[in-house]
This record gives C-alpha cells, sequence and structure tokens, in this order.
C-alpha cells in the first residue's frame, strides 16, 4: 500500500482530476522509468514467529535502525510508520498493515539500477535485522500465522480499513495482514498508449500471476492454491478489485476511469493528523461538497491522490501504471517482474505484438483466468492449450523488448539477464508454489517450517 501524501490545493471539478491523471504523461519514451516495490514478511530468527511493533527489537527498532543509513522517520504521531530518502529520488519504506516492510523504490532508468537498488535494500534489511533477531521471508502469504497471531501496525488508515473489511468480503483482512507482493510502476506516453498498455496489463495480468505463483501454504499446512494472494483478492472488496472490463471497451480514456474511481467507496479523509472514517461514501459526494461530515468542504488534489491508493485492480492508474499480479520471492523473482512488464510495454513493437496477442480474449476468458489461476497456475487451460504455453510466447516477447531497448551495464550485459528466474519456472514448467509442495510432502516431512530458511533472504 502506498504512503499517504499530505498538502493542499483544493479541486473545484471533475476535469482537474482527469488532468490530474493526463499529467503523467511522457511523450518522450527517453522520460519513462521504472517503480519497483515489494513486500516482505519479518520473523524471528529462532521461532519463526511474527513480529510485533513495539519492544527493544520489534518493527519500530528495525526502522529506526534503518536511519544509520540516511533514511528519514515518517511519523504519525508518536510512531515511526514509515522511511522516506533524503536525496530526492522519492523512495520510501512503508509499513504495511501485519508488519510487512515494503520498499516502494525510486523511478530508475534501466533494469540494472532497479536490481541494484532491491540488492542495496535487502543488505541494509539483513544488516539490521541480525542485530535484532528479525529475518525476512520471500512468500506471498504468510505460511503459518493465524490472523490473530500476526501483530497490527499503529497506523490510522489501518484501523479503519480493518473495520471497513469485515463488511465487504471475506478475505479483506487476509489480503491486508497476511500477503507480501512485488509490482511495477510504469509510464505511459500520450493517451492512447496509456490505453495499449492498460488493457495489455489487465489481459496478461493473470499469466504473470501464474510465473510467479509462490504461496501455497496457510497456518502450517498446504491451502489448496498455487497462489492464496491472488484468491484472497476474488473476495476481498469487489467495488475496489478485479479486472476492469471497462478498460476494454470502446472510448476508454481518462475520464472513463476517473467515473470509475468517483465511485469507489471511500475510506477516509484526512485532516490535521487525523484520520476521518468516511467509508462507503463516495468521492463523487465530496466533489459536490455533500460528503456527510464535510458538507460544503470541497477535495483537495491531495485527498485525490489518497483516495486512489485505496483502489486496488489488477492494474491501476495514477499518473504511471502499477502492475499488481504477482507474489512476493527471493531477489531473481523480484527483479524478473518489473523485468517482464518492462520487456513488454516499453517496447512499441512489442506492445503491438503483446496486443495482438490478447485483443480477441473475451471479458468472460479473461475472468475465468484470473479465477483459476491461483488455483492452477501454469496448468491453467486457455482454448486449446495451457497458460504455460502462453506465458512462454509471454517470455519471448519481453525478452525481444528488452533487447530492442539495448541498456547494458557496466560489463555489456543487457537487461534480458534478469528474466533467468522466470526462464528456470518456464523451462520446468512449474512454478515455485509446486516446488514448496513437493519438498513440503518430501523432505520437509509436511511441516512448513523449512520455508523460514530457504525463502528467507
Amino acid at each position: 500500500m502506498s504512503t499517504l501524501v499530505k498538502g493542499e490545493n483544493t479541486v473545484s471539478g471533475r476535469d482537474e482530476l482527469v488532468a490530474y491523471l493526463q499529467s503523467g504523461e511522457k511523450p518522450d519514451a527517453s522520460a519513462w522509468r521504472i517503480g519497483t516495490e515489494h513486500e516482505k514478511f519479518p520473523f524471528r530468527v529462532g521461532t519463526h514467529q511474527p513480529v510485533p511493533y513495539g519492544g527493544d527489537n520489534g518493527i519500530r527498532a528495525m526502522l529506526e535502525g534503518m536511519t544509520r543509513f540516511g533514511w528519514q522517520p515518517t511519523m504519525e504521531g508518536d510512531n515511526i510508520i514509515g522511511l522516506s530518502s533524503v536525496d530526492n529520488s522519492f523512495a520510501n519504506i512503508s509499513l504495511e498493515p501485519g508488519g510487512q516492510f515494503e520498499l516502494s523504490g525510486a523511478p530508475l532508468e534501466t533494469l540494472h539500477q532497479t536490481c541494484s537498488e532491491v540488492h542495496t535494500h535487502l543488505a541494509q534489511v539483513k544488516e539490521v535485522g541480525r542485530e535484532l533477531d528479525i529475518s525476512f521471508l520471500g512468500l506471498g502469504f504468510s505460511p503459518k500465522w493465524t490472523r490473530e497471531e500476526t501483530p497490527q501496525m499503529p497506523k490510522g488508515r489501518y484501523g479503519i480499513m480493518t473495520r471497513y473489511m469485515q463488511k465487504t468480503g471475506t478475505m479483506g483482512l487476509d489480503m491486508m495482514y497476511r500477503s507480501c507482493t512485488v509490482q511495477v510502476n510504469l509510464d505511459f506516453g500520450k493517451e492512447a498508449d496509456m490505453v495499449k498498455k492498460f488493457r495489455v496489463g489487465l489481459a496478461l495480468q493473470p499469466i504473470i500471476t501464474a510465473m510467479f505463483a509462490n504461496s501455497p501454504f496457510t497456518e502450517g499446512k498446504p491451502n489448496g492454491f498455487l497462489s492464496k494472494r491472488s484468491h484472497v483478492w476474488t473476495d476481498t472488496d469487489n467495488n475496489r478489485t478485479g479486472m476492469l472490463p471497462f478498460v476494454f471497451e470502446d472510448g476508454f480514456s481518462y475520464e472513463q476511469y476517473v467515473d470509475y474511481a468517483l465511485d469507489v467507496p471511500m475510506y477516509f479523509v484526512y485532516r490535521n493528523g487525523i484520520y476521518h472514517d468516511v467509508t462507503g461514501l463516495s468521492f463523487r459526494d465530496f466533489l459536490a461538497g455533500k460528503l456527510k461530515g464535510f458538507e460544503g468542504e470541497q477535495p483537495t488534489i491531495v485527498d485525490w491522490e489518497n483516495h486512489l491508493t485505496t483502489i486496488f485492480p489488477e492494474v491501476r492508474m495514477k499518473k504511471f501504471l502499477e502492475m499488481r499480479g504477482a507474489d512476493d520471492g527471493l531477489w531473481g523473482k523480484i527483479c524478473g517482474l518489473p523485468a517482464i512488464w518492462v520487456g513488454l510495454l516499453y517496447d512499441s513493437s512489442t506492445l503491438d505484438a503483446a496486443w495482438d496477442l490478447v485483443k480477441d480474449w473475451t471479458e468472460e476468458e479473461r475472468d475465468n483466468l484470473r479465477n483459476q489461476v491461483p488455483k492452477t497456475a501454469l496448468q491453467t487451460p486457455f482454448r486449446d492449450r495451457k497458460v504455460l504455453d502462453i506465458a512462454r510466447e509471454v517470455a519471448a516477447l519481453s525478452r525481444a523488448g528488452l533487447k530492442a531497448r539495448g541498456r547494458m551495464d557496466g560489463m555489456g550485459g543487457d537487461e534480458t539477464l534478469f528474466l533467468a528466474a522466470i526462464d528456470d519456472v518456464l523451462e520446468r514448467g512449474q512454478c515455485r508454489a509446486q516446488d514448496l509442495l513437493d519438498r513440503y510432502h518430501s523432505v520437509w516431512d509436511e511441516s512448513v517450517e523449512p520455508v523460514f530458511t530457504e525463502m528467507a533472504y
């Protein structure tokens, strides 16, 4: 989840909300950047138990320890609830509801820079974590802890969301407290480029989910899914999740996305350091000066920015597009996720080829993929073949796109090297979750405890 945005600038009408999205356009492709976000579960090294916020060696101490590397504390009242960079890179570390640590990376030019950033971050958290008996787990869903055992972090917005999630679906609290993801934020040129990238991203999101499926355990046992993380989103809050079929309709534009977002129920209004619960109410009413409890008050552009962070479809638009459908994993998978999407979306010929691949898929087919992939991943049937076959085609397209970009490291290697972890999965035809299940039923002797060693950073 995103860090709260603070500031002013009153909004007087819908056109300003449309202009906000449009202001993200970068017609010059050389200005396009890559922003990678990834979450991870902290746990006690000796006991594999979750880590509470307080105490001498809790999450707060972990955040305070990270300040030695130049990170600046983000405070909410007396609590440190995140970290921000001091070098104007826009990178930050946020604290998720169950204590998950998230790096929201800086917008960078190449995958080489992105993966260097990931490497540096993981080295930092490992250094501080060792001093506090904390390590970090790279899975898409908590493999052992119940909801009750999972700590709750002291962030005001999470209290509001926790209460509301219990009214809107059966798995919203699992999403908040027991899931981890890796995602990439990518730019668009003009509106037509945004539309094509949005459509390709939504259509192919289940294919990427299958490649990265890595969450087969819940409360110490197999949960019947290969991506439990993906499954929980199917019954979290249908007003703000899903595959957004209107994106594929003729005439889709910034305006249509704004109209959708205006009617997604709100969570909160943030004023003077306080989160005011407005759950279930409409930003459309806020814009009209009719929001209950804030009658006569106009929203600010920052209210709009914060509202956009509370919408959770498989692809989300702000001033850029967020690809949101992958389980967390180890270092190679974290770098592989931005690699697959950059290759697909940042070369125009490859983007056209990707659109040709999916443009005749029906809404029913896209929804079926979305609903079946969490359970069967690469073995999910589609038309006369399997998702594995499509995934191999997608990976080939991405490789071609990365080669066309021609972004080299200091030793002359291009960005295709970051597809290695994906290549391994596709060559074997088996996702990481299936590997873990195989080990669970054999060398692990039906215990999930070894996962805290094998999938730790």
